[in-house]
């Protein structure tokens, strides 16, 4: 979540990449407006999105300085790190940064929520885990 911090910079972009080789379980345009909903309280925030591109190629052709990833575990260390250094051969200027979640959150990825939708009580437990405006289309499509 973006909250404390985001007055810092001019601009912040938040963007989807689209990988044209990969099947998706929700279309893009539900995935666009679930990131507005989410970030609109958020001024400077921008969503967009970008098809079979590279996040550094994506990253500079709208004139980004720094690429933020999150890392919840050794195994996403390990693949960040590879990409940082690949981000920076492609293009040098560009700065990652990475993030950890709380301990609360750390292992929280959308597979593991995708996995308990639909359980018996399921909705209590993904209320944590998910922005409001998605909860609640989830809710209503799985009621």
């Amino acid at each position: 979540m973006i909250e404390q911090g985001a007055e810092l910079f001019d601009r912040l972009v938040v963007a989807i990449g689209e990988n044209p080789e990969k099947r998706y379980t929700y279309p893009l345009d539900q995935r666009l407006s679930w990131l507005r909903e989410a970030t609109a309280h958020v001024s400077n925030v921008e969503v967009k999105h970008y098809t079979n591109l590279f996040l550094a190629t994506f990253a500079s052709s709208i004139g980004g300085r720094f690429v933020v990833r999150g890392i919840r575990n050794e195994a996403d260390y390990d693949y960040e790190r590879a990409m940082r250094y690949v981000n920076s051969d492609l293009h040098p200027g560009l700065t990652t940064v990475f993030l950890m979640p709380p301990r609360e959150i750390c292992e929280v990825s959308s597979s593991l929520v995708k996995g308990m939708i639909g359980t018996e009580g399921w909705q209590t437990i993904v209320r944590k885990y998910v922005p409001e405006c998605v909860f609640r289309d989830l809710a209503r499509s799985h009621a």
